[in-house]
């Protein structure tokens, strides 16, 4: 993990992930680029609705503020350490983004917030589409809390899948930190042996993760809900699990577990599909 990307806009709260994404670049030796990527106001569907290209003067001057308060705060954590400052300028939103995140080993981006009216305006379902076209894992950082430090007590959500094998992958370098992990695991009947818990457990064990594995049963019904009530009966600091879900014409529809745990997190989310 050399190489961060944290999404900054233009709200207060973007302070909390731009910091503990320092930390993490700090704590493993990597690069952190902070890249300021909201829409122009001009092109929202509010201004389209409200007849607003005649005001566009004060759409720029919207912006400008907007800009002005995320370069505030990407000012004041660069004091302490080396950031890099990106933004999108005139360049298409969707396709510099991906740019950006292409070369990035993990994204680090904040859970959408629909009453953070001072952030200024993102594509629906921009955190999973992200995950989804760039292929890249994000932690995702709630939109309330206080988040000094990640990957202590670890959750990992586990099932015999390509999305839950990416995100256990991406976190390694977390997880050869941790003090504890715990496995949240789903097996279906036939693969425990092959692709379960235990597996899992072994193949960690290869990769250089020392922290004493609890394992715990996910319940099936509500496995969303199931996985934060885990977390808070763990004191899990970071959730790590598959994005779930597939995109069509540029619209992303999520499984269960990764809707709720997306509207409802109470622990930062490491995510990958």
């Amino acid at each position: 993990m050399k190489s961060l990307l944290v999404h900054l806009d233009a709200s207060p709260r973007c302070a909390v992930r731009l910091a503990l994404a320092h930390r993490i670049a700090r704590d493993h030796g990597a690069a952190l680029t902070a890249l300021y990527a909201v829409m122009p106001s001009l092109i929202t569907p509010y201004a389209a609705s409200e007849g607003a290209w005649a005001l566009a003067s004060g759409f720029e001057e919207l912006d400008r503020e907007l800009r002005g308060r995320a370069r505030a705060l990407y000012e004041r954590e660069a004091a302490t350490g080396p950031v890099t400052w990106a933004e999108l300028g005139s360049d298409p939103f969707a396709t510099t983004v991906l740019e950006h995140a292409l070369l990035a080993d993990l994204l680090v981006l904040g859970q959408h917030d629909p009453e953070d009216a001072q952030t200024g305006a993102l594509p629906i379902g921009f955190v999973p589409t992200l995950i989804y076209d760039s292929g890249k894992p994000a932690l995702v950082v709630p939109r309330v809390g206080s988040y000094e430090r990640v990957g202590d007590e670890v959750l990992v959500a586990w099932k015999a899948s390509p999305e839950a094998a990416h995100a256990v992958s991406a976190a390694l370098p977390l997880l050869r930190r941790a003090r504890r992990v715990h496995l949240a695991c789903a097996a279906p009947q036939g693969i425990e042996g092959r692709a379960g818990g235990n597996a899992l457990e072994f193949w960690l064990r290869l990769q250089g993760v020392t922290a004493p594995v609890t394992m715990h049963s996910t319940v099936d019904d509500a496995p969303g809900e199931g996985l934060l009530s885990l977390a808070a009966d763990t004191s899990a600091d970071l959730l790590v699990m598959g994005c779930y879900g597939h995109g069509r014409a540029r619209e992303w529809v999520l499984g269960g577990a990764t809707r709720t745990v997306l509207q409802s997190m109470t622990l930062p989310v490491l995510m990958a599909h």
